[in-house]
């Protein structure tokens, strides 16, 4: 087989390929329950102080 024969021959299975459409996946959402906090209480420097702490131990 040529270069060229395989080249073509690889081209036409990718097309294939792509244009199949895979519909055996699950079209559900998936539904969490939970709760989500934020805490933005300190300062930036705060933060970047205890940083530098957490690093020097």
């Amino acid at each position: 087989m040529s270069m060229g024969a395989y080249d073509e021959d690889e081209h036409e299975r990718r097309e294939q390929q792509a244009s199949r459409v895979d519909a055996d996946f699950d079209d559900e959402r998936t539904i969490y329950h939970g709760e989500v906090e934020y805490d933005s209480g300190e300062s930036a420097e705060a933060l970047l102080d205890q940083f530098e702490q957490i690093k020097s131990e």
